[in-house]
């Protein structure tokens, strides 16, 4: 497998992207997009998607999103749906300008925030091939925690004090402050965006910040995320993806539902669903990582090579 760093650009912003290809291929070939969900960078843990994609003889292109890891932007750590998904339409294009690239097969994959941006994203270009979504957040609304825990000290204590560092960093924004940053994984008791053990454990797995990743998100986006209702998912979505999809849930969930995620894909024309007894953040882990992959290579196997 080769890899080689490249960059494109964003509406205006220069972003990073890894191309993954097959040591010997002969033309044209297939290749797999992928972008990392939330505040995940292109080589936290996806080398090793790569890795198993390449072998089918694919290319596989993995990018940062502006403000994240080695792409420019500014304000740094800001997760913007929008903006997310727009980075992805990019990308894609970038991708099918390259010309040992079939234009006519290009793949999306995502996963957690990104599993959400693929089903937008795909439905508003019917030229993508397949798409893998794997354990998706859809819609803000739409999260896996039932109503007791939603509504337990404990979770109700760790958002008044995210909305705390919030409008601290928004208020700053206004005069021209950088962000007030904090962690996205801290120890239980800490302020951060998950202090769930599993969680740290994950992305410890997937290489930290060794990869380039940083630990560190700006919370104003908290806002969005739950008063504007964002991400958030549009009635129709499904049923526009024309072209395979495989969705692999985790059945034990608690940042995004297995079940919203398994009503949704069971409206899309042409899908495959999968569920592992496991939650978000075990599907990164040994040995339910190697079994989702293998799932994916199975999906691609069959339907877009």
């Amino acid at each position: 497998m080769k890899r080689k760093e490249v960059f494109f650009d964003s509406k205006g912003t220069r972003c990073a992207g890894d191309f993954y290809w097959p040591n010997n291929f002969i033309g044209q070939i297939p290749c797999l997009v992928m972008g990392h969900g939330g505040s995940g960078t292109k080589r936290l843990g996806l080398p090793k998607y790569a890795e198993k994609f390449v072998e089918l003889g694919i290319a596989v292109f993995a990018f940062d999103y502006r403000g994240f890891g080695v792409s420019e932007g500014e304000p740094r750590q800001l997760l913007d749906i929008e903006k997310q998904q727009e980075d992805y339409k990019v990308a894609i294009n970038f991708v099918r300008k390259n010309p040992n690239i079939n234009p006519q097969k290009i793949a999306l994959w995502g996963t957690s925030f990104s599993g959400g941006h693929v089903l937008a994203v795909a439905a508003s270009d019917p030229l993508i091939a397949a798409v893998i979504s794997q354990v998706p957040l859809i819609d803000g609304k739409y999260r896996g925690r039932d109503v007791k825990e939603n509504h337990s000290w404990k979770i109700t204590k760790l958002k008044l004090r995210y909305i705390g560092a919030a409008i601290i960093d928004i208020t700053g924004s206004w005069f021209g402050k950088s962000p007030y940053f904090v962690p996205v994984i801290a120890e239980p008791g800490e302020l951060a965006a998950f202090i769930e053990p599993e969680a740290r454990i994950a992305f410890e797995a997937l290489g930290g910040e060794n990869t380039g990743w940083k630990n560190a998100l700006a919370p104003r986006f908290f806002f969005n995320f739950f008063f504007k209702g964002l991400p958030k998912y549009k009635e129709g979505t499904a049923e526009k993806l024309k072209m395979p999809l495989l969705m692999c849930v985790a059945d034990n969930d608690t940042q995004a539902s297995a079940q919203f995620a398994t009503e949704v894909a069971l409206k899309a024309p042409n899908a495959e669903i999968k569920h592992y007894s496991v939650g978000h953040f075990e599907a990164y882990l040994s040995p339910h990582i190697e079994q989702m992959i293998q799932d994916q290579v199975n999906f691609l196997r069959k339907y877009f090579i």
